[in-house]
Formats: structure tokens, sequence, C-alpha cells
């Protein structure tokens, strides 16, 4: 019988109709989790000290760190005080940042995007810029809100790809073109990172995490956008299915 590997995405905590709380996660994640890795999504909620990580981690085969509209709360990786209206959501915060560190250690295969990308930094003891444009020397990475998404998400700069690397292997180029709507970024990268791509800027935009048992990468860009269509982000997404499937064909 044909199984298909259970891959997690984490989901935002999100008022609906501005009255009753509840969790979010954009039909992306999940199309790109169906279609491009082959697997059945789980969502999972931002529920903090309430969620068994434990027994979460042990049913999952693979599992997707989400980008958000929300920042991580500074306090996390001893930043200073956030920005003025910086959105937070110290539940999220509460459940992915200590999920990671399990994912990690059980060798369940992840992809970690945009601020999930930031979360893996920071539960491994790294540091971000809460506001990189503001970095002497980076560009603005931000994009308009005030657009329809297909240009919002659509092509904004180049990366460099690190020879040798994870993305080097999924690519015949050493330069791609991704899409870019990141206010923050890594600054101090964390201890076991290695840098899988850079910005002409400078700004880190994919890293993979050293020595770690399954397929573990960090991108800052959105590939679950028109994966379909772009070779480069359905490799990211395939590959993703396939160490999903190893760890079901283990299990």
């Amino acid at each position: 019988m044909n199984r298909f590997p259970l891959i997690g995405i984490t989901a935002d905590a999100i008022m609906v109709r501005n009255a009753l709380p509840g969790a979010g996660v954009y039909d992306v994640y999940y199309q790109a989790v169906v279609k491009g890795a082959r697997g059945l999504p789980w969502i999972i909620p931002p529920m903090g000290a309430d969620l068994d990580l434990d027994a979460l981690v042990e049913r999952l085969d693979g599992i997707v760190f989400t980008g958000s509209r929300t920042n991580i709360q500074p306090h996390h990786y001893g930043g200073g005080p956030p920005p003025p209206d910086n959105p937070e959501d110290p539940l999220r915060d509460s459940t992915t940042l200590p999920l990671i560190r399990k994912v990690l250690a059980a060798g369940v295969p992840m992809l970690c995007i945009c601020r999930g990308m930031q979360e893996l930094n920071v539960a491994l003891g790294g540091t971000l810029h809460q506001e990189v444009h503001k970095v002497p020397g980076r560009q603005d990475h931000r994009a308009p809100d005030d657009v329809p998404p297909a240009e919002k998400f659509g092509p904004a700069h180049d990366i460099t790809i690190e020879p040798g690397s994870m993305l080097a292997r999924l690519t015949d180029n050493t330069r791609e073109t991704v899409n870019s709507v990141h206010g923050q970024g890594i600054d101090r990268l964390a201890p076991g990172l290695r840098i899988e791509a850079r910005a002409d800027d400078g700004s880190i935009e994919a890293v993979f995490v050293e020595d770690a048992p399954a397929f573990a990468l960090g991108v800052q860009w959105h590939p679950e956008w028109s994966f379909a269509d772009n070779p480069f982000y359905r490799a990211i997404w395939e590959t993703l299915g396939a160490a999903s499937r190893a760890r079901l064909s283990e299990r």
C-alpha cells in the first residue's frame, strides 16, 4: 500500500472575527506539502506548554516551520526593545522554539521558512537583526503590503549559493532569484548552523544544520509560492518529501 508521510505545519495564533482565538496557516503551505512534498499535512496549533511535543514529534515524518507576519519576541535571544507596533506571537514562540530542538534531536526532516529560519537560529542560540533595512550596507528586504500577492511574492533579488552546500545539490546554478518579504534576519549565526546562501548585501538567506541526522534546511524566502513553476523551489519541497518518506519507511 502506498503511504504518504505525515508532515507537520506550524500555525500562528489568530483571532477569528476579532473575538475567537484560533490557529491559522496560509493555504500555500499545505498545498506545497501535498503537491510538492507529496505528504499529508498536519496543522500544529500554537499551544505552548499545553501541547505534548514529545508525542507530536514521535508521530511526525517531517515538519515545516512556516513564515508569518509576526516576529519572535526579542527576549528569546537577548535583543533590545522591539520597534513600535512590532507584531508578536508569544504562543507560537513558546511552541516552535522548543519544538525545533526536539525535532532535531529526533531526526525529523524539517524545512524552516522565513520566520521559521529565524526560529531555527534563535532556538540554537543565535540572534536577529530586528530591522534589516536599518543595518548599514543592507538593502530593504521587505515587500509592500498594497500589492497583489503574486507581485508581493514575485522575484525580488538574487542569492549566491555556497559551493558544496545542500542547496547546491538542488540546482545547477550558482545564483538563483528569490522572493523577499522579511523585515528581520539573522545577525549572529547560531552554533551548529552553516550558511547555504547569501544575498548580494551579505544577508544570510539560507542555512543548514551541520551534522543533522536528517534534512534540516532554513530559507529566508518563501519557496511555497509558485513552487510548481519554479524548479529550484520545487526541488526543495521534493527533497523534504523524500526525506520524510525515508523516515516513514524506517519507522
